[in-house]
């Protein structure tokens, strides 16, 4: 039986990686295998190459023929120069970096805005199209807007007080709550007098 090293295609039309497997030549690319001793992944960057060396090695040993793709996989992880017997056994293998900790971004993330004011974002409001009008139609504007409630002149966000930044929900709670705890307080004195 030949048998043959080669790669094993998976993954999508447009996103391939590779098993390097261990199979009879006579079968078919992503047929039946005999070991998978490898992945290959040519998408990310740099390339992810993984190989279980012991394994390449036996095999390579007992007279498997490595495909063409794999026997330059090889040379990269250094499993040929070793198999060869060469004094450098050093491959070229790039590692990408290890990514940071999700907990150590958000650490970071926090810092930065602990930095930030604390004052309202408040988006400034377009000038008005009733600017452009002669002064005889802002003053009919003025008296309309006047004679009907419903439709009050808004009062720009630049006269709203803002909210003091040390007043929170919790505190605006509790105070309403030692006012209700007061009422009624001063409800049952009267009842009872």
């Amino acid at each position: 039986m030949a048998v043959k090293i080669r790669l094993k295609r998976m993954g999508k039309v447009r996103a391939p990686h590779y098993r390097i497997v261990v199979v009879d030549s006579r079968k078919k690319r992503d047929g039946r295998v005999l070991e998978e001793i490898g992945l290959y992944h040519p998408k990310e960057d740099p390339s992810y190459i993984s190989v279980v060396s012991e394994r390449a090695q036996y095999w390579l040993g007992v007279g498997a023929q490595p495909s063409e793709a794999v026997a330059k996989l090889l040379k990269v992880t250094g499993d040929w120069q070793r198999f060869k017997g060469y004094a450098a056994t050093e491959g070229t293998l790039r590692v990408a970096e290890p990514k940071r900790d999700k907990l150590e971004i958000f650490n970071e993330a926090l810092k930065d805005s602990a930095g930030e004011p604390k004052g309202e974002a408040v988006t400034k409001r377009a000038a008005k199209k009733s600017a452009a009008k002669p002064a005889e139609d802002k003053v009919e504007d003025k008296t309309e807007s006047a004679e009907t409630p419903a439709e009050a002149v808004e009062t720009p966000a630049e006269e709203v007080a803002p909210v003091p930044a040390d007043e929170t929900p919790e505190g605006a709670a509790d105070a309403a709550e030692a006012g209700e705890a007061a009422e009624v307080d001063a409800e049952a004195k009267k009842d009872e007098a």
